[in-house]
């Protein structure tokens, strides 16, 4: 599946499946996809005024991090020496179940991680959304699409105007001559 993405948007969903194995959750929900379109932020888009911090701070990602500090040990640091080139996008595989039809799952070198209903649906709506590859765009439509993900909301409630970010994402892409 991850054939027709662009680097940026597989960056995205990679970013967001690492950030769920990190959580310890059993699948990748939207919300979590959504902070990986706003840590890398596939797009230029002028209305999408989301800062990663904003969304993360409106997102369960667990809270190891604290934790952990207590202890002294930045979980960053940690990451950077143990985890170094393997949140490459090449390295990653987005496949869905030949018997389970519904089920997509992302699989890495850190793990594997089932999508959740509604992250499965965002994919496939940004899949489907515009001929050509999936981008960060078609990535953020989908998630703009479902109104029951809770996206919009997210976005809503860190300052974003939602009319204004759809209106931006729908128009076509310029083509240069």
């Amino acid at each position: 599946m991850f054939a027709r993405f662009t680097e940026g948007a597989r960056r995205a969903v990679v970013k967001a499946g690492i950030s769920a194995l990190d959580a310890g959750r059993s699948a990748l929900d939207a919300d979590l996809l959504l902070l990986g379109v706003a840590e890398v932020r596939p797009f230029s888009l002028s209305s999408f005024t989301a800062s990663a911090a904003d969304v993360r701070a409106r997102v369960d990602v667990g809270d190891t991090r604290s934790l952990l500090a207590t202890f002294g040990i930045d979980l960053d640091a940690v990451h950077r020496r143990t985890r170094t080139g393997l949140d490459a996008p090449g390295l990653w595989h987005l496949r869905r179940s030949r018997l389970r039809p519904l089920r997509v799952t992302l699989y890495g070198p850190l793990g594997e991680i089932p999508l959740a209903m509604h992250a499965r649906k965002a994919i496939e709506v940004a899949m489907w959304w515009r001929p050509g590859p999936v981008t960060g765009e078609g990535l953020l439509w989908g998630l703009l699409a479902d109104h029951a993900n809770g996206a919009a909301k997210i976005l809503r409630d860190v300052g974003v105007d939602h009319s204004a970010l759809v209106r931006e994402v729908r128009m076509p892409a310029r083509r240069s001559a």
